[in-house]
């Protein structure tokens, strides 16, 4: 298993670099997230993760030890591929997708492209006790964004706002700011509904 590879940045884009490593060059692809941490000087180390399948060698590497295990954990579900997870890791920041796994919220997961509903649903029920082993958290502890999305979308809906489309929007504004408050959800709901 090559666990990291260090060497100069040959190439880079936004879904994968290729690393000069002693005269070898790898192709190694990377999500979004990688791509924006990757240094602006030519030397670089990634950790990696190989993939063997009967047809190809795929490398993934990853700046940050963490994004690379949420990886491994994503591809072990079952209907999750490597860029399906690759994907996930490109739409979400890896707090995002380990807090939506451990308040099994589907609707975040699924708002991720090339996820529906069963897959969504899959990821949260294989991976949602590993999730909440491996990073310490407590359910408890987390269900407080759950309760915050509950009393925003009760007020939009006292305001006169269809359900259907204030959960959107909400999951929306929670997605990209997972610390706001009620008063905040609400307030961006409505500048969006």
């Amino acid at each position: 298993m090559i666990t990291h590879i260090q060497g100069k940045l040959v190439e880079k884009t936004p879904t994968d670099v290729v690393i000069d490593c002693g005269g070898v060059g790898y192709h190694i692809n990377i999500s979004l997230h990688t791509y924006s941490l990757l240094p602006a000087s030519e030397h670089v180390k990634l950790f990696t993760h190989l993939l063997i399948r009967e047809d190809a060698h795929s490398l993934y590497g990853f700046v940050e030890k963490s994004e690379r295990e949420l990886f491994k954990l994503l591809i072990s579900v079952s209907g999750i591929g490597a860029n399906i997870a690759r994907t996930m890791l490109s739409s979400l920041d890896s707090k995002q997708i380990i807090q939506a796994i451990a308040v099994a919220d589907v609707v975040t997961i699924q708002s991720i492209k090339g996820i529906g509903a069963k897959t969504a649903q899959r990821v949260i029920l294989d991976l949602k006790e590993k999730v909440l082993k491996i990073y310490d958290l407590d359910e408890n502890s987390l269900s407080y964004n759950n309760s915050n999305r509950d009393e925003a979308l009760s007020a939009l809906e006292v305001l006169g706002f269809v359900r259907k489309m204030s959960e959107k929007v909400v999951d929306k504004v929670i997605s990209q700011n997972p610390e706001a408050t009620v008063e905040i959800i609400i307030k961006q709901a409505l500048k969006n509904l």
